[in-house]
């Protein structure tokens, strides 16, 4: 009831006209900077951050807020139309968006994608109003060994849902994980695999390899059809909704995914991506029907959608709870929240409701507002598949190569973008898949510091794996993930000859 009592006052706070008006600003700006290969939400709240200066600490966080669940909407724009995630969390909306907008139905996708954004925001804002003490002090008790094994499961579930040879997809995790360790050691300082080259040492920059592997691979696919003429462009455009078809075999994977994206969330460094990717995982594997998956299976969209954008509103737990950045985002917005004289922390909940409440009960006002903007929008943004493709590729490209550009500012990366764009375009030749070796790239470098961490606290030895209950949960999780698939194959294939 008290926390009834919070929630009703933080709405007398966001429901001002002046708080709607910023999360509404935030809102736009977000979903613009999500459609933009490179740049993310992190990047847009960076760029909001002297705005907030002049504004009250509640106003600050609203506006911030906004453009971060707005970049979750605006991410999966890109990937659905054009193939190009806008950011790391909106990597598994290509997987089944982008050919549901090449079979004509980028309506459907657009809209789908819209109303799974909205409920797993709005679900997970309930969640976060009610549970983020308790989850907070959850997070916790994940310590390197947990980590480690988290990202191990993440990797196994996203190589074992890849289509065809299985071994494929291992394979690409593995070489993901070999460009992830490309720089500087973090623990030693010593330089790994930068053969001399200053620009290296940095490490690749995981961004790049997503926007390499599929804008960039996508225009080298489509090249040969663009010169022969067959790469047909769509001129007939239908309403931008779903079917009742639609919704009927998208609403449980929707919620389903909400709450596997809001506790990923909350773990500080786990993020979107991982979030998207383990709720299409776990649809794929609990479908009657996974071969559909990849060929513009809707709910193979609504899924990650929902848990990408949950996952956005569990990443604020630890930054709001216990003054740790759940995610790039976060940690650009308690920098605010500190500029701003604020020390976020459990004393926050207790010394300045007005200001938590307020965010939270912005997150319900935010949503319902995005909604409203996004399907209107979608209308608008399918006009792309009409530009002709001999246009509409070397634009792609330009935007390519911006975004790069704006991640280092250097140009060096031109060349990065280049030799990842073909490993990209000759893997799919070869029916390698990329999710998997991009999701290694992303969790690689944390994964491995998690695993030498949880090594040496075991005083070198291997029983940090289970040295839990939550190790030999996601242990069994990881075998699962590994076993499962052939399992279904078999029953399948079983079914199928009883059937014949």
């Amino acid at each position: 009831m008290e926390s009834l009592q919070l929630l009703f006052h933080g709405f007398t706070i966001a429901a001002q006209p002046m708080n709607i008006l910023w999360v509404t600003i935030g809102g736009i700006l977000g979903t613009i900077v999500g459609m933009l290969p490179g740049l993310g939400p992190a990047t847009g709240v960076a760029v909001l951050l002297p705005l907030t200066f002049t504004m009250g600490p509640v106003a600050a966080l609203i506006t911030m807020g906004g453009v971060y669940y707005g970049a979750m909407y605006g991410g999966s724009r890109s990937s659905i139309l054009i193939n190009t995630p806008g950011d790391g969390a909106a990597i598994a909306a290509t997987f089944d968006g982008y050919p549901m907008a090449m079979s004509g139905r980028a309506e459907s996708a657009l809209a789908m994608s819209a109303i799974a954004s909205f409920i797993g925001g709005t679900i997970s804002t309930f969640l976060i109003a009610f549970l983020a003490v308790p989850v907070s002090k959850f997070a916790l008790k994940f310590g390197p060994s947990e980590y480690f094994l988290l990202y191990l499961f993440a990797l196994t579930a996203t190589a074992t849902m890849s289509e065809g040879d299985k071994v494929k997809g291992f394979a690409a995790m593995i070489l993901g994980l070999m460009i992830a360790t490309i720089g500087i050691d973090m623990q030693s300082g010593v330089s790994r695999f930068t053969f001399g080259i200053l620009e290296l040492q940095g490490g690749i920059d995981f961004l790049i390899v997503i926007i390499a592997m599929f804008a960039l691979g996508e225009v080298l696919k489509s090249f040969k059809n663009i010169s022969d003429g067959k790469k047909q462009m769509q001129t007939k455009f239908g309403k931008v909704w779903i079917s009742k078809a639609d919704w009927k075999v998208s609403w449980k994977p929707i919620l389903r995914a909400t709450p596997i994206g809001f506790f990923v969330g909350v773990l500080p460094g786990a993020g979107g991506t991982i979030a998207s990717l383990m709720a299409y995982s776990t649809e794929k594997q609990l479908s009657d029907h996974p071969e559909q998956f990849g060929h513009g299976a809707i709910e193979g969209l609504a899924a990650p959608e929902a848990a990408n954008n949950s996952a956005s509103v569990g990443a604020l737990i630890p930054m709001l709870a216990l003054g740790v950045p759940g995610s790039g985002t976060t940690a650009v917005m308690m920098g605010a929240l500190l500029m701003l004289g604020l020390q976020p922390g459990p004393k926050l909940f207790q010394m300045q409701t007005e200001i938590v409440w307020g965010l939270i009960a912005s997150m319900f006002i935010g949503n319902i507002i995005l909604a409203v903007i996004n399907i209107p929008m979608a209308g608008l943004l399918v006009r792309v598949l009409s530009v002709p493709p001999k246009i509409l590729y070397p634009i792609v490209l330009a935007l390519t190569f911006i975004g790069t550009y704006a991640i280092s500012n250097s140009v060096s990366s031109f060349y990065l973008l280049l030799i990842f764009g073909l490993m990209g375009y000759f893997l799919g030749k070869a029916k390698y898949p990329t999710s998997p070796l991009v999701l290694a790239v992303i969790v690689g470098n944390s994964m491995e510091q998690s695993f030498r961490r949880a090594y040496t606290l075991s005083n070198a030895s291997f029983d940090f794996l289970v040295s839990s209950p939550l190790c030999i949960i996601l242990i069994i999780l990881t075998i699962g993930a590994i076993v499962l698939p052939f399992i279904q194959d078999y029953m399948r294939n079983k079914k199928k000859a009883v059937n014949a």
